[in-house]
């Protein structure tokens, strides 16, 4: 079997991104100037940022968003970005998950999560079986530590999430995970515990630090962040770490890094970070995919995060043009 698509697996979140001009003293009152709403968490962006870059195989969003209004807004979103919501379902037990990004144009954001629907995803309304079966290629999930029930202990002590991704791999399907910052007090537990069914880990260099215990002084610390991704290799990762910052992308293969170095942008063509980090996952996840060589994936990934850092959603920058031939 040849195997095309992608299913973006886990956080489905609705972003309600807030400009301000600065960040308020306690106490303090700040205007917002503008808001935009749009999909957020990393299988909402991935599959919505793919779909925004044409690509030419199925996308299969899973996920768990309300019953109510703000679910029906989800789904809308989602549909209006040409996916296909089959597989994401609806409770009554929880809102819809939602992120206000408090975003300072051209500096810093800051995120107020709710987890919502997200915390009630379990491992059995995942039908990994049934994605498999439709001829999927790569299996991704995210975010890790943001999905209550999936980083809660199984019967066999691991996270359920490493059966599920056990699974996927067991169909045949390459298996893509991406963490996020989250202060979960089980995040390394839940890293480590699901690192021997990982194939392709995606995280920054803050992740990087929080599941390793090393020192990474700041984005451009090569050698601290060359360090975790060989401790997290060293846990059981079947083919790549994938470790970024604003300043590097380390991808680490076996026992060999490899440094590459983004294009600095000027701070007046930064409109919001929010989805920076999920548009370089969607670029690399693409050449994984193609069977591209690392090189030109990483250079599809730092476009598309380029892209996304001028739009005020996850996805609003990214489009066709993102699909040139690769380096």
């Amino acid at each position: 079997m040849t195997r095309r698509g992608i299913a973006c697996v886990g956080n489905w979140i609705l972003d309600i991104v807030h400009d301000i001009p600065a960040w308020p003293e306690k106490s303090d009152l700040v205007q917002i100037r503008a808001q935009t709403s749009g999909l957020g968490g990393g299988p909402a962006n991935v599959a919505a940022g793919l779909a925004a870059m044409g690509v030419d195989y199925p996308l299969v969003p899973v996920g768990l968003v309300g019953a109510r209004a703000l679910g029906d807004g989800m789904i809308a979103m989602a549909q209006a970005a040409g996916l296909d919501t089959a597989r994401i379902g609806r409770t009554t037990q929880a809102t819809t998950s939602q992120t206000h990004v408090m975003n300072v144009p051209g500096d810093s954001r800051t995120f107020f999560h709710h987890t919502g629907a997200n915390d009630l995803l379990d491992a059995e309304m995942i039908d990994v079986d049934g994605l498999a079966a439709m001829g999927l290629k790569i299996f991704y999930l995210g975010y890790l530590n943001l999905l209550a029930r999936l980083d809660a202990p199984g019967p066999d002590g691991r996270p359920r999430a490493a059966g599920v991704l056990a699974r996927a791999r067991a169909g045949g399907m390459m298996t893509c995970v991406d963490l996020v910052s989250s202060q979960s007090e089980a995040f390394r537990a839940t890293v480590f515990g699901c690192l021997p069914e990982i194939d392709v880990l995606f995280l920054n260099e803050i992740e990087a630090a929080r599941a390793t215990a090393l020192p990474i002084t700041g984005p451009e610390d090569e050698a601290g962040m060359i360090a975790a991704a060989h401790t997290l290799m060293a846990g059981g990762i079947g083919h790549a770490v994938i470790l970024h910052s604003p300043a590097r992308t380390i991808w680490l293969e076996g026992a060999e890094a490899h440094v590459f170095v983004p294009e600095t942008l000027a701070p007046e063509r930064i409109v919001s970070s929010v989805g920076a980090g999920d548009a370089l996952a969607a670029g690399v996840i693409h050449g994984l995919h193609e069977g591209w060589p690392r090189e030109a994936c990483v250079d599809l990934g730092h476009r598309a995060a380029a892209a996304c850092l001028g739009g005020q959603t996850a996805t609003e920058g990214l489009g066709r043009f993102l699909l040139d031939p690769p380096r």
